[in-house]
């Protein structure tokens, strides 16, 4: 049962990170690592394809042995945040406007102290 749970799992944080290719404002890379968790768990073969794959893997292996991040990857994710700051100053109502704030003050504070891998 444990194992359906993260194969399933594992197709829909592929298909979240396939639709974050699309989406400025959703993340790609993390959904991928998330996948490759929960394969890990179910299917070895295709958490092997994602460890190898030629643009994730690296991601998924740093992130794995030093909880590294990317400098690209955190200048990619303030920008995101930048602009979701912008979209809420044009489009929502206070104190709407102040979510994307604390979340980017506060996951951006968090991404910045990440090591870079």
């Amino acid at each position: 049962m444990k194992q359906h749970f993260y194969f399933l799992s594992g197709w829909l944080s592929l298909a979240l990170g396939a639709l974050g290719m699309l989406l400025p404002l959703l993340p790609t890379v993390p959904f991928v690592i998330l996948a490759a968790y929960c394969f890990a768990r179910s299917s070895p073969q295709i958490e092997g394809r994602l460890l190898t794959h030629p643009h994730f893997g690296h991601h998924i292996v740093a992130w794995r042995e030093k909880g590294a991040i990317s400098r690209k990857g955190k200048i990619a994710a303030t920008l995101a945040f930048a602009f979701s700051i912008v979209l809420a100053l044009i489009f929502s109502p206070w104190p709407w406007v102040m979510v994307p704030v604390i979340a980017a003050a506060v996951t951006g504070s968090w991404l910045w102290t990440r090591p870079e891998g």
